[in-house]
């Protein structure tokens, strides 16, 4: 994650094509650990692409996730008959959102905020 925050930063600081140099000098003034090889992926990854694109990408990906779980209907008193049939629908639901979010293909960058 951090590599990628320093590579946004020098972007942020106008620099419009940071270097594996310019990462490593951002580091070194905070005093970060530089990890060559996170370095070398996170530049292997978005080699001969728009960063700006790749921010797009990532934005509609995110709207697609839920802000929250599955809506549950909480039962008071003696009226809760039908949250428990509420339960496997919401159940199903989530379980098929997961299928879909796991066969979408990420194009490798999940790798990177390891």
């Amino acid at each position: 994650m951090k590599v990628v925050a320093a590579f946004l930063l020098a972007k942020l600081g106008g620099n419009e094509n940071p270097s594996v140099d310019d990462l490593k000098k951002i580091f070194e003034s905070v005093g970060a650990e530089i990890d060559q090889e996170k370095i070398d992926l996170f530049f292997s990854l978005i080699k001969d692409r728009d960063v700006t694109e790749l921010i797009a990408v990532g934005r509609e990906k995110m709207a697609a996730l839920s802000s929250g779980g599955p809506a549950v209907a909480v039962a008071s008193g003696g009226g809760g008959g039908a949250a428990p049939a509420a339960e496997p629908k919401a159940a199903e639901s989530k379980k098929k959102e997961e299928e879909k979010e796991e066969s979408e293909d990420d194009g490798g960058m999940m790798s990177l905020f390891d």
